[in-house]
């Protein structure tokens, strides 16, 4: 690791950088005093191989054969539960990761929960410590196109021959855990042990783990991650985390371990309660975004944002990302501080990670199907927004972002999804919707959507197209009748599996 020592102007002098930071946490902070009895009990953190490549979506494999063993693969994985099926239990995952030698346990991990951004995040971390040299293993979900692309390796989804090799490998320990066991084995349990041991034999040196759903019962949760990050949480999978931001909160909080250092993202109110009183309990070192760390300016750039990042040892200036939206730079903000409490900056260290490495790390981020181009002429883009707490954020980045004349939106959403909350947070900024379905079982019948769209839209701004491919086209057909030089666009969005459907249709593979 590179490191240089901080500035003149750091906080140890006590000069105007201080007092620029006293304005993010008036600006970004909304203080409950409940909140002093919890923190008065814990700790604080205060200073005292390359990035990715591309994309990050493998295409299908060239060699035939290749891809037929990969769809083998596939089509077994998915016939065990799937990942919207929990059992609140790691007894399963815990009992083959005993067969497989605790491979888990051979490398540092940093674990990310959340309610959205999660995977955004763990993306910024990975390119920042790949770009300190240090092997990565990054395991996401869900998948845009390929599920080989959940798990990577120094940045780069693995191979299909690899994803094969390492099913086929820890098949046989898969077989003898299911015959032990009331149920099978899930799919995302199987996927999780693949992610592991492939980390475990390359080898990795840090693992970078998103949660699937929650965190305590989670799969991923038999790492016991030095860091915790928690992304901002809101209302999603309310059926199984709880009905308020404070339940799910507590079932998130279940990734913070003994000892471990949490970087929280603003969180609400009720939320930051339970996970502070957690990381009480668990002896946990806290770094709280506008309080330790955050945003200190940030203004949209060409092809993204210039940003200036407050950490934990210290301000990061000129700091290019290529993604838009103020929600992506809050994202980096939490992504920096997590790097920076991994190589002990904040307790152990007062510097700041070297400034040319960090910039070089965050120019390079890309995150799929998160406002993403891929098409002009019209623009076209993709946004896996799936809930109403990431339409909103959405909904203001194109704003800032695009400035389109006139936005027409593609929606296909799941079925157990706030599908009302996420057209109402789409309403102000789409000119027309034109509604559909991809093509999983948990998606909403268009009719279903259309008539819910009708409701907050009115019924001559709702078109509807049963199928993804006519929905395009049609909102395509929709902005191009503005004229070439109109501005107008379109946003295909409600779902991950509908943006890497879109993604196909549109070419991009």
């Amino acid at each position: 690791m590179t490191e240089r020592p901080l500035n003149d102007d750091s906080d140890e002098t006590g000069t105007g950088e201080e007092d620029r930071f006293a304005e993010i946490v008036d600006a970004e902070t909304d203080r409950d005093p409940d909140l002093a009895v919890i923190e008065a009990g814990s700790r604080t953190l205060r200073t005292q191989g390359g990035p990715p490549k591309g994309d990050g979506i493998p295409a299908r494999p060239e060699d035939p054969e290749v891809d037929r063993a990969l769809r083998e693969v596939e089509t077994e994985l998915a016939g065990r539960w799937g990942e919207t099926k929990l059992d609140p239990s790691l007894r399963r995952i815990e009992a083959l990761m005993d067969i497989l030698g605790q491979p888990q346990r051979a490398y540092p991990a940093i674990h990310v929960t959340g309610t959205n951004g999660k995977t955004s995040t763990a993306r910024m971390i990975e390119a920042l410590l790949g770009a300190f040299e240090l092997r990565t293993g990054r395991y996401t979900s869900p998948h845009v196109q390929s599920v080989t692309e959940r798990i990577s390796l120094d940045g780069a989804p693995i191979s299909a021959e690899r994803f094969i090799e390492t099913y086929r490998d820890i098949q046989p320990y898969v077989e003898m855990v299911d015959a032990q066991e009331e149920h099978r084995l899930s799919f995302f349990e199987v996927l999780t042990a693949m992610a592991y041991a492939a980390f475990a034999d390359a080898p990795a040196d840090v693992a970078v783990v998103e949660v699937g759903m929650g965190g305590t019962w989670d799969a991923t949760n038999v790492v016991d991650g030095i860091v915790s990050v928690v992304t901002p949480i809101a209302l999603d999978h309310t059926d199984r985390l709880g009905a308020t931001t404070g339940d799910i909160a507590g079932e998130k909080g279940g990734v913070i371990k003994q000892g471990a250092t949490v970087v929280l993202a603003q969180q609400p109110v009720d939320a930051a309660q339970v996970l502070l009183k957690r990381s009480v309990e668990v002896d946990a070192t806290v770094a709280r975004e506008g309080m330790e760390f955050g945003v200190v300016s940030r203004e949209v750039a060409v092809g993204g944002q210039l940003l200036t990042l407050r950490g934990l040892g210290g301000e990061y200036p000129g700091l290019f990302l290529p993604l838009h939206g103020a929600h992506q730079a809050h994202n980096a903000a939490v992504a920096l501080a997590a790097v920076e409490a991994f190589f002990g900056i904040g307790s152990e260290h007062a510097r700041t990670l070297d400034i040319d490495t960090v910039r070089t790390a965050f120019a390079a981020v890309t995150s799929p199907g998160r406002l993403e181009v891929v098409r002009s002429s019209p623009t076209v883009v993709l946004d896996a927004a799936h809930n109403p707490a990431g339409a909103l954020a959405t909904a203001e980045a194109i704003t800032e972002a695009f400035g389109f004349s006139r936005l027409i939106g593609v929606v296909a959403a799941s079925a157990d999804k706030d599908v009302r909350g996420l057209l109402e947070a789409f309403e102000p900024i789409f000119a027309e919707v034109v509604v559909t379905r991809n093509s999983t079982q948990r998606a909403m019948d268009a009719d279903e959507l259309a008539a819910i769209a009708v409701e907050v839209y009115g019924a001559e701004r709702v078109q509807v197209e049963p199928r993804l491919d006519d929905a395009l086209e049609a909102a395509i057909t929709l902005a191009e009748e503005e004229g070439e030089f109109s501005g107008a666009g379109v946003l295909v969005t409600g779902s991950v599996l509908t943006v890497g459907e879109a993604r196909l249709l549109l070419g991009r593979d």
